[in-house]
């Protein structure tokens, strides 16, 4: 059962060559796909660095569209979404949330930050289903049609679909992992209209889930 790690990021040159540098250890992922939304720092050359697939989108589309972009790219039959601003990423990590899927105990993995950092444990565990670190199998992500649209609401959506067509999701810990924050990346004011935008797609994609 083949698998793809696609990794949006929008400058994320800080973090992303640690991410990169896991991925490319665990030998059960075929191809990595980094997405860069429109990035303007040093995320491409670095990514390329790697030897990975990179796609350079010219502009800002938002994580559905980017994710969208990169499965247009994809052979495989599983898919590993994963951010690109994780701290703390291990290869026992990506082997939970991978083998639930390929052996077929689960149609969707969804990783939940534990022992991480305050911060980030508590959003996740008040909001579990807006985890950026899951394995989907293939078919199951390409139902949805308008990744594109959702933008930042993408988690809400795949949670969504997977919850109405009765697909089987597992839960996987994920211990002392955490992320930067968008207030840490683009300072408090930037950080938290950033924020604002993300809760306002993931209202859009409730508010269409609501109508049908």
């Amino acid at each position: 059962m083949s698998v793809a790690a696609i990794i949006p990021a929008y400058n994320e040159e800080k973090t992303i060559g640690d991410v990169l540098n896991i991925v490319c250890e665990v030998s059960i992922i075929d191809e990595v796909i980094v997405i860069s939304d429109g990035s303007s720092d040093g995320t491409v050359n670095l990514a390329k660095s790697y030897g990975v697939k990179v796609i350079e989108l010219k502009d800002n589309i938002g994580k559905g569209g980017a994710i969208k972009a990169g499965l247009k790219e994809c052979n495989s039959e599983n898919v590993l979404l994963l951010d690109a601003d994780l701290i703390g990423l291990r290869k026992k990590h990506l082997h939970d949330l991978i083998y639930p899927v390929i052996l077929d105990k689960a149609d969707m993995t969804v990783g939940i930050f534990k022992h991480g950092r305050a911060v980030t444990d508590i959003a996740q565990k008040i909001a579990p289903n807006l985890s950026g670190q899951r394995v989907i199998k293939k078919y199951i992500i390409d139902e949805i049609e308008d990744l594109d649209f959702v933008r930042y609401g993408i988690e809400v959506a795949l949670t969504i679909h997977t919850s109405k067509n009765s697909y089987r999701v597992k839960e996987v810990d994920l211990e002392d992992i955490t992320h930067l924050t968008k207030e840490e990346k683009l300072g408090f004011i930037p950080g938290f209209t950033s924020r604002l935008k993300m809760y306002k797609d993931i209202l859009k994609v409730l508010g269409k889930s609501v109508k049908h």
